[in-house]
């Protein structure tokens, strides 16, 4: 069994008592939340009782990253993605498109689970939900699918390099880089961007969206 990344990371396993009594746990987390560009993705993973080696997917390379899907295609029960487009994100703002991303890929999960797991992502289900802050580091299968959410993205916004060229989409995957900022003040938004978001809105001349801060609560609102 791989190991983990180094010896001072180790998951604390909200996962545990919950497989002790026999439930089946599914974990989600996002992608792209914060992105000015593309989708926002979740992940959603159900894994058998053991212990595993997943990690939060942005404390680790691409490499390793791919390494570990690999293997969790393997080892997981089920999983399944969620998406919710630019569209439909600058219509009902980033919090409810990432909630609408996260009940897609619950719809889609092919084993019905008993008990969720979300990084603070306080969702309206008939699940029990257990909602914390940095859940990706405290539960193996919310760290299983950040790094499901991440790969997946990662790979659309390649894509979106060849389909839109000149962003530099494959480098920054839709992230308010320097390199991207200059390319969106050089050409103007494309398709993929989010105009409610406040770089491109600033261009468009539309009303600003600041997106969402780490400490707000993600409540689910309808």
């Amino acid at each position: 069994m791989e190991g983990p990344l180094n010896p001072g990371v180790a998951l604390m396993p909200l996962d545990e008592p919950l497989w002790r009594q026999g439930r089946l746990v599914v974990g989600l987390d996002e992608a792209g939340r914060g992105a000015l560009a593309g989708p926002v993705v979740v992940g959603a993973v159900i894994l058998p009782p053991g212990h595993y080696p997943y990690i939060d997917s942005k404390r680790i390379t691409y490499g390793r990253r791919v390494r570990l899907l690999a293997r969790l295609y393997s080892e997981a029960l089920a999983l399944s993605i969620g998406v919710a487009s630019a569209v439909e994100i600058d219509r009902m703002g980033i919090l409810r498109a990432t909630h609408l991303a996260a009940k897609r890929a619950l719809g889609a999960i092919v084993l019905g689970a008993d008990q969720l797991i979300t990084d603070y992502l306080f969702l309206k289900t008939s699940l029990p939900v257990i909602a914390v802050a940095k859940a990706e580091d405290k539960s193996p299968s919310v760290a299983a699918a950040s790094i499901l959410a991440k790969v997946w993205r990662d790979a659309r916004m390649r894509e979106a390099d060849t389909s839109q060229p000149g962003y530099g989409f494959a480098r920054h995957k839709g992230y308010g880089t320097s390199q991207h900022l200059q390319a969106l003040a050089d050409l103007g938004p494309s398709c993929l961007h989010r105009q409610s978001f406040a770089p491109v809105a600033a261009l468009l001349h539309q009303p600003l969206s600041l997106g969402p801060t780490p400490s707000d609560p993600q409540v689910d609102s309808g």
